[in-house]
């Protein structure tokens, strides 16, 4: 079986009244490649009359977003013409390439009646080969979006992109990137096999698992060593688990704001760029 290296406790950082964990960038870990960045919004309650999610219009390059509607819904809109609102279970995701410009917002309808909410957003790097790609959006709503059961039924994965144990997920990435959303009932157990080459991202968004012997807890991401293809995970509670996998690009990363390059003068020529009006 695949071992853990280290585990990580998401650091609390909340934006304005929207309770916020960062697994990933911390302190301890820069990133799981080519995994860059992960925010976990909520569990909360919104009461009527609320202002909705705080994320109006902001520029990206050079990446991709991956949005998880656990709870509530996001309205999106982008410079490139799309627009949309994903509601509870569906997942949207945005290859921001050469430029993009959007904003995650609240629904009208959210923001008028409250509700509860949980949003997992998670940016994947492109490599520099796709860096400058044309920006593409597809938001998917829970019953698009293809399930499959571990052997004992105590498992229910929805496959986002990918193959997990030979369903297909529907966003065709540009990199061969594998998401999916598990969720357990206690003692339910998930087996997969991983690629040796690939960096796994494991968090447990809620409840408590055990790999190997180790017990993991919610809100901590598992790092792991690549030295076996097998994975076995066995939930000692009703557990819900962000996992994906993906070969690392091995390639420099330079992060600044919104944008994820390669090196420090194409972070200035997105910003000078930005400034120019030259994103979608």
């Amino acid at each position: 079986m695949r071992t853990i290296k280290r585990t990580y406790k998401a650091e609390y950082r909340p934006i304005a009244d929207l309770i916020t964990y960062s697994p990933m960038p911390t302190r301890s870990l820069r990133m799981i490649d080519p995994f860059l960045f992960l925010n976990h919004h909520g569990p909360q309650r919104y009461s009527p009359g609320n202002n909705g999610l705080p994320f109006g219009p902001h520029p990206h390059r050079g990446m991709e977003t991956v949005t998880f509607i656990l709870d509530g819904d996001i309205a999106h809109k982008d410079s490139g013409g799309n627009n949309s609102v994903i509601e509870s279970g569906g997942v949207q995701w945005m290859t921001a390439g050469k430029g993009l410009i959007h904003a995650e917002v609240s629904s009208e309808k959210f923001k008028k009646e409250g509700g509860p909410l949980e949003i997992l957003q998670l940016w994947v790097n492109l490599p520099a080969r796709l860096k400058m790609t044309t920006p593409t959006y597809k938001g998917l709503q829970k019953e698009q979006i293809p399930l499959t059961f571990s052997e004992d039924g105590k498992v229910k994965a929805q496959v986002v992109s990918g193959k997990l144990n030979e369903t297909q997920g529907p966003f065709e990435t540009p990199t061969e990137i594998h998401l999916s959303t598990l969720f357990f009932e206690t003692e339910g157990v998930f087996t997969t096999k991983v690629p040796l080459s690939h960096n796994i991202l494991c968090y447990v968004i809620k409840g408590e698992i055990k790999i190997n012997g180790e017990i993991i807890q919610s809100l901590h991401l598992v790092e792991f060593n690549n030295d076996d293809e097998n994975l076995r995970i066995e939930a000692l509670a009703e557990s819900t688990v962000l996992f994906g996998h993906a070969e690392p690009f091995n390639e420099p990363v330079v992060a600044q704001g919104p944008f994820v390059m390669n090196t420090l003068e194409e972070i200035d020529q997105a910003y000078t760029d930005y400034q120019q009006g030259k994103f979608e």
